[in-house]
């Protein structure tokens, strides 16, 4: 390893410094979201001091006095210096995804990797040794199913489904686009959750019908809590392990068969497979399977 490293990192290993402070600059955005301190510099009108943001988030002015410096400092917000008093204003990047009201807001995906990814990593060790994710020991959850685990409440489900919707947010259009679908009429997104990456696939694809398929409690939250008006897409509930599959000249297992064991991950694409019909495919052969495996 030594040989690839440059003489200024042995004598002094600026890198590995920075790796090592890696989890402080996540933090510091992190708290800053779960706050409100973007929400609240986005809303003003003008650079607000740090005793102003203090006193409107409930916080000491100590401590947000460092927060938003330190934020200064990674480039997050800027600050400028009126009558001897520093007053603090958003990048156009913290608004544009650090604000909820924006229309790129990743605040879901924030909250979510701070409050449940985030404890998680901190047993990363435990979960190496044992070979099992550590929901029981970080959270006290029985850690056998996955989504038991994530979907133990509403409020956690449409946390989950928030930092999911965020994802698609950053890389829906260019993912949709990256090959020309336009030939299958029919697409089913198994496991589509909010529906994001599925209106994305509409936008692209009009002529297109696009289905979500997933769960029963995710399809009602998606509708209730995620829907885009005029989008197109459709939900359907049910199990795509259990259950029957619908029908389509395109599947879409995006963020899906990661999570499941080898033998889950067979038996799902071996069912899509055996509910292809060569007709549905524009070359006369099985209907295409699209699959994306990103990491949450």
């Amino acid at each position: 390893m030594a040989e690839h490293l440059s003489q200024s990192e042995l004598d002094y290993p600026f890198k590995l410094l920075e790796y090592f402070n890696g989890f402080r600059v996540s933090k510091m955005i992190f708290s800053a979201c779960e706050l409100g301190v973007f929400d609240l510099l986005l809303k003003s009108q003008d650079a607000l001091s740090a005793q102003h943001v203090a006193q409107e988030l409930g916080t000491s002015m100590d401590g947000m006095e460092r927060l938003l410096d330190a934020l200064v400092g990674i480039e997050i917000l800027e600050v400028e210096t009126a009558q001897g008093t520093a007053l603090y204003s958003s990048t156009d990047v913290a608004n544009l995804y650090l604000a909820k009201g924006s229309a790129k807001s990743l605040h879901d995906m924030i909250i979510y990797r701070s409050q449940t990814v985030y404890p998680l990593w901190n047993n990363l060790v435990d979960a190496i040794r044992s070979g099992r994710n550590q929901y029981e020991k970080t959270f006290g959850l029985p850690s056998g199913h996955f989504f038991q685990a994530i979907y133990r409440s509403e409020e956690e489900m449409l946390k989950f489904m928030g930092i999911m919707s965020c994802h698609w947010v950053l890389d829906g259009h260019d993912v949709v686009t990256a090959f020309d679908l336009s030939r299958f009429q029919k697409v089913v997104d198994l496991g589509g959750c909010t529906g994001a990456l599925a209106n994305e696939m509409a936008r692209a694809y009009p002529a297109s019908s696009v289905t979500v398929f997933d769960l029963p409690q995710v399809v009602e939250a998606a509708q209730k809590h995620f829907k885009q008006e005029d989008s197109g897409v459709t939900f359907q509930s049910g199990d795509f392990f259990s259950d029957e599959i619908p029908g389509a000249d395109l599947y879409v297992l995006a963020r899906v068969i990661h999570d499941w064991p080898e033998e889950k991950c067979l038996a799902l694409l071996k069912k899509i497979y055996e509910t292809c019909k060569p007709d549905r495919s524009i070359f006369n052969t099985a209907a295409h399977v699209w699959v994306t495996m990103l990491p949450i």
